[in-house]
């Protein structure tokens, strides 16, 4: 780690602390207005196009005040954020934080995920055609000024591909919060979770929220599957989460190990998700979240019109019922 991240990682708060083992890239580390400290997170799953005829953007002025303090996100209107910097996280995989005015909260709920949206030409009407994105930022929903993405980059994909060509000073169009799961502290005595890939965010997002509030007693197991020990998104940050607090406890699997893992490997099975989760009962709750192929496995998809849907795959033989799984 530079000097220079050495610093940024100091004046973070607490919990993003130490997240970079190694020296983050990035060609605008002297531009950081915040310190960046440690990575945020990526959301996946749906992607769709929608057509307007006009774009409703609201840009930072028209920021309501409700009340309460401040909040710089709308549910109801796509928000202009400034890209302020961003850092290579690993081999496909990019931190992006905007920012915002920073007398206000950004309002977002433990967990909710944000929609971005991008310009991709125009249809045979002459009317601007968006693809529009889910992302689910980790950065402390309290933090004031800035919200952290981490994202992956794929080569077809339209809005990873729009955002690493973004440089410090473009902006992002978001709406927001969408609310997921609701989080309350204590709500259950044991919380499972079995992510794939970028599906870590959400999990990240509540494991935060339950490790930084010191009355939340809740136990919780990450059971985490990626194609490669260099796939595995934040594992620095996780390890260190791990080690510091003993109620968080996180079994790795991957399905192309290294020489040197010493991880799980191979596919999630019943056996890795029978040892690795709290039994059933009512006092627990198994959160999943990964590609359509792992949900479908472990838990079956959500419905058609994004419900919920009926328990099916592994946690189903293994006893589980629609009232112990949330699917993200």
């Amino acid at each position: 780690m530079t000097a220079f991240f050495r610093k940024l990682a100091k004046s973070a708060p607490v919990a993003f602390n130490n997240v970079f083992n190694e020296t983050p890239k990035s060609s605008y580390g002297k531009k950081f207005r915040v310190p960046i400290g440690a990575v945020a997170a990526v959301s996946g799953g749906l992607s769709y196009y929608l057509y307007f005829s006009s774009p409703t953007v609201a840009h930072m002025d028209e920021i309501q005040e409700e009340s309460g303090p401040k909040i710089a996100l709308n549910p109801d209107k796509w928000i202009k954020f400034e890209l302020q910097d961003t850092a290579r996280v690993s081999h496909n995989s990019q931190l992006f934080r905007f920012s915002f005015d920073p007398s206000t909260k950004l309002g977002l709920d433990v967990a909710s995920c944000l929609l971005t949206r991008a310009p991709v030409g125009q249809d045979d009407k002459g009317k601007t055609k968006y693809v529009i994105r889910p992302y689910t930022p980790i950065s402390d929903p309290d933090s004031k000024g800035y919200f952290d993405l981490l994202v992956k980059i794929y080569p077809e994909g339209k809005m990873s591909q729009h955002l690493a060509n973004l440089r410090p000073g473009d902006v992002i169009e978001v709406k927001g919060p969408i609310e997921k799961l609701r989080y309350t502290p204590n709500m259950k005595k044991h919380i499972g979770m079995i992510a794939g890939g970028s599906g870590i965010t959400p999990m990240l997002q509540v494991i935060e929220a339950i490790l930084k509030n010191p009355d939340d007693k809740t136990q919780i197991s990450l059971l985490y599957a990626n194609i490669s020990p260099d796939d595995i998104l934040l594992k620095q940050k996780l390890d260190i989460l791990s080690a510091s607090n003993p109620n968080l406890k996180i079994y790795y699997t991957v399905e192309n190990p290294t020489n040197n893992w010493k991880g799980g490997k191979g596919y999630l099975t019943q056996n890795m998700v029978e040892k690795g989760m709290p039994s059933p009962s009512e006092d627990t709750l198994i959160l999943v979240c990964g590609p359509p192929g792992m949900m479908n496995h472990i838990s079956g998809d959500k419905a058609k019109d994004y419900s919920q849907g009926e328990v099916s795959g592994i946690l189903k033989e293994l006893g589980y019922t629609e009232e112990m799984v949330y699917k993200f």
